[in-house]
């Protein structure tokens, strides 16, 4: 029983991992507002737990430079 469950818990974090990478964290809802209103900047999303505990964006252009101070 435990192993199913560690195996299952490792399929769900995979899944999260390729929707990261393949930027498809947003509903579509949300991404047709922000492509409607030509959003440019960073939205930020703070979890613990599985609960969204903090959401915020910064509007505004971005260079490469400060992009890099980031990571």
């Amino acid at each position: 029983m435990q192993q199913s469950n560690f195996a299952s818990s490792e399929t769900t974090f995979v899944e999260f991992r390729r929707k990261v990478q393949d930027s498809e964290l947003l509903a579509v809802g949300v991404s047709q507002l922000l492509r409607e209103i030509h959003f440019t900047g960073r939205v930020s999303v703070v979890v613990q737990n599985g609960t969204v505990l903090k959401s915020g964006y910064e509007e505004g252009y971005f260079t490469r430079k400060d992009d890099r101070r980031l990571t």
